[in-house]
């Protein structure tokens, strides 16, 4: 008789698949305590770190650590370390900026990043312009293209209602206000095409001088190179903010333009001002 003890079967967890029956064996201990490590490891992070959802936010976790409290540091230590090169800039004779190469390197590098950040929205990426929006890579500015002259429109913008120096011209609504009747808007419109190309219709240009001379002159001027002074766009050179066909001329006749512009000097330092004038000055069009 032997006394070898008999082997007891292990039990199953009772399911069946197809006849298949599963051995209910225990799990290996180092995976069992591995599990229960990461169960209190969770619960400890998310006493120390934030974690759990709020109505207007999240635990913030004993740590006090937060993401945005980091980027905030990390900002904070790049203002200063750039604090003397910034009060530098923001002191600086605009016009002598360029004979600085350390600072107009600077100027240009950081006016990018404020161009990105805050103009690319309207004046495009490549700083071409859209329709309402004026082209920074040509040499045609409504308020003058000098250092001086983009610096002050940057930061006072142009007929808003926020900064006292702003910008400010108002084309009269020709056509809504009744000032023009509708076949002398069709004259002056064809005028003012034949200023830089072919009119729709040449037999109105004479009619159309005339009334260009009597409601646009004292802005645009007798020849029709415009009035920096004012806004007043420069009508022979075959440039348009809003379009040069015949229809879109009659819609601004008629209805006027009033594109405003936000004073930058309300969001950005001094010297993010005069980084971001000296970027646009150096594209091309900057005079």
């Amino acid at each position: 008789m032997s006394n070898k003890p008999e082997k007891k079967e292990v039990e199953t967890t009772g399911h069946s698949w197809d006849g298949i029956e599963e051995f209910n064996n225990p799990l290996p201990r180092w995976w069992l305590w591995t599990f229960y490590a990461c169960i209190f490891w969770g619960v400890l992070y998310t006493i120390a770190y934030p974690a759990w959802p709020l109505l207007s936010g999240a635990t913030p976790g004993v740590l006090g650590y937060s993401t945005r409290g980091q980027v905030a540091a990390e900002i904070a230590a790049v203002d200063e370390a750039n604090a003397g090169i910034n009060e530098q800039l923001a002191s600086a004779d605009l016009t002598q900026i360029s004979a600085n190469p350390e600072l107009q390197s600077y100027a240009t590098n950081a006016g990018a990043a404020v161009f990105r950040t805050w103009c690319a929205q309207c004046h495009g990426s490549g700083a071409a312009g859209a329709k309402g929006y004026p082209n920074l890579l040509d040499d045609d500015w409504l308020w003058g293209g000098s250092i001086e002259d983009i610096h002050a429109t940057i930061a006072h913008g142009i007929r808003n209602e926020t900064d006292a120096d702003a910008r400010f011209s108002q084309m009269p609504a020709f056509g809504t206000d009744e000032l023009l009747e509708k076949e002398q808007i069709a004259q002056v419109v064809n005028y003012v095409m034949s200023l830089s190309g072919e009119a729709q219709n040449p037999e109105m240009i004479a009619e159309g001088a005339v009334v260009y001379e009597e409601n646009c002159a004292a802005c645009h001027a007798d020849d029709g190179t415009g009035d920096r002074t004012q806004g007043a766009p420069n009508l022979t050179d075959a440039i348009w903010l809003y379009g040069g066909d015949y229809d879109t001329l009659v819609t601004t006749v008629s209805q006027a333009r009033y594109g405003v512009m936000p004073n930058w000097n309300a969001r950005l330092s001094d010297a993010e001002v005069a980084a971001v004038a000296t970027y646009v000055h150096g594209l091309g069009g900057g005079e």
